[in-house]
């Protein structure tokens, strides 16, 4: 131990009466951090009472290369550390923690320093007071800005532009996570100079991916990848992960989860940022994400309350009080500046048969049938479930030719007398600008194939 003994390192573990460790760390040839072993321990680190004294430190702690960084520096660089961290996902605690460098005393190879920890089950706001000015002064501008914009998207645009050039870093972004939709949302981006679109990259990435992040983050507060060597390491487990960083010259990230209700709502994602900042930079982001969950959750429910409330739950479409709103809406907006629209009325002429002879859960099935061909078929377009068998479709981003297509592929995806068939009518005005004349145009006109549909299968219940 070069001029350190056990019994050194055992009385000054044995002189704390919080959990302690004295940790001696590797230096390996090329300068990088190597092996971190448990020297000494005092009976309080060991909550289970197991002997942990000689084993690497991963067999008590979770691995954490930024919290191999922090030792290390602590060892090599006489580096203090004093940090209060969220880590309630991992422990069920909040954790202080401490690390005091010992002199090396001349070794080349190993240095050491002290680990304190501290658990406490409630946060404690008192104790965010340990932290350096600077950190607080971002992390208080950051509350400030998430307040100051009325708009939610605005907000976290500045907040994640000051992140970037807080950490120095090539990107940041800020997205939610949908688990129950099977989707994500990047609601936020910042590049250096602008070179890249984040939106763009993360249109590539399937849900799967990032998906799979919630597994890799299970075992630590955040997924820091700081070289080539962490980038292999993950790759073991999300190869097709890694392979959309690689593409896009990842050569660091940070990945910081935004946990509520214990459960994993967005990420904040920063890539290529400078290394050497790495404690003091994650810390940051650990309090920031902090705040950040709470607007996102806001967020998150605000959205699904709208959705539940404009939304068919049977179908999927949106419902009479949204369609009511919208055509309102394009009233006010077509008297002000005419443009061309079109509207559709389409009649699910199978529903009462299929309901008095199969019926309800069949019934329901078959809106559910009839609802997904409407959304695929009208995807850019407005669909609404207007009444129990009638559905409109409002289109104002489409020429009168794509609109007509989209009803003959409408028609061929649903012609099936037995469980889906549509009646369809429709009309595109393409200068009076009348959002109620169009619709009462498109509903006689359907009611005309109706009637036809009718004559042509008397075996239906009209």
């Amino acid at each position: 131990m070069s001029g350190y003994d056990y019994s050194t390192f055992k009385t000054i573990v044995d002189m704390c009466n919080m959990p302690s460790c004295i940790f001696s760390v590797e230096k390996k040839d090329n300068g990088s951090c190597g092996d971190i072993i448990m020297v000494a321990t005092n009976k309080n680190f060991s909550m289970t009472g197991e002997n942990v004294e000689g084993l690497p430190y991963n067999a008590k702690l979770t691995r954490d290369p930024k919290f191999e960084d922090i030792v290390f520096r602590a060892a090599w660089n006489n580096e203090h550390y004093h940090a209060y961290i969220d880590t309630t996902r991992l422990y069920g605690f909040w954790t202080e923690d401490i690390i005091i460098p010992i002199s090396n005393n001349g070794d080349e190879k190993i240095g050491y320093c002290q680990f304190i920890y501290n658990l406490s089950k409630e946060m404690d706001s008192g104790k965010y007071s340990i932290i350096s000015p600077d950190i607080a002064s971002f992390v208080i501008r950051t509350c400030i800005n998430l307040r100051k914009e009325e708009d939610f998207y605005s907000a976290m645009t500045t907040v994640t532009r000051d992140i970037r050039e807080f950490t120095d870093s090539f990107a940041a972004s800020i997205m939610t996570v949908s688990k129950d939709l099977f989707q994500f949302e990047v609601i936020s981006e910042s590049v250096r100079n602008n070179t890249k679109n984040l939106h763009e990259v993360f249109s590539t990435i399937p849900y799967e991916v990032v998906e799979s992040w919630e597994t890799l983050i299970s075992g630590t507060d955040c997924i820091i990848i700081r070289n080539e060597e962490d980038l292999c390491d993950i790759e073991k487990k999300a190869p097709e992960w890694v392979k959309t960083l690689r593409d896009n010259d990842v050569k660091n990230l940070c990945l910081s989860p935004f946990i509520h209700q214990n459960m994993v709502i967005g990420y904040l994602y920063i890539t290529n940022f400078d290394i050497s900042q790495l404690s003091r930079f994650k810390d940051t982001i650990e309090m920031v994400s902090f705040f950040l969950t709470s607007e996102v959750a806001h967020h998150i429910f605000v959205d699904k309350l709208k959705a539940t409330s404009s939304l068919d739950q049977r179908t999927g479409v949106l419902n009479r009080n949204a369609m009511n709103a919208k055509v309102d809406e394009l009233a006010i907006e077509l008297k002000q500046s005419k443009a061309p629209f079109s509207v559709a009325f389409c009649n699910l002429n199978t529903l009462r048969n299929i309901n008095i002879k199969q019926g309800h859960d069949a019934g329901n099935n078959l809106l559910s049938d009839a609802g997904k061909i409407l959304r695929e078929v009208f995807e850019n377009d407005f669909v609404y479930r207007s009444s129990g068998d009638e559905f409109a479709i409002i289109s104002t981003g489409t020429t009168d030719k794509e609109f007509e297509e989209k009803i003959k592929q409408l028609k061929e995806k649903a012609s099936d007398p037995e469980w889906v068939y549509f009646t369809v009518g429709y009309f595109t005005d393409m200068a009076e600008g009348n959002i109620h004349t169009a619709m009462r145009f498109a509903s006689e006109y359907e009611q005309e194939f109706k009637e036809d549909f009718y004559f042509k299968h008397p075996e239906m219940v009209k």
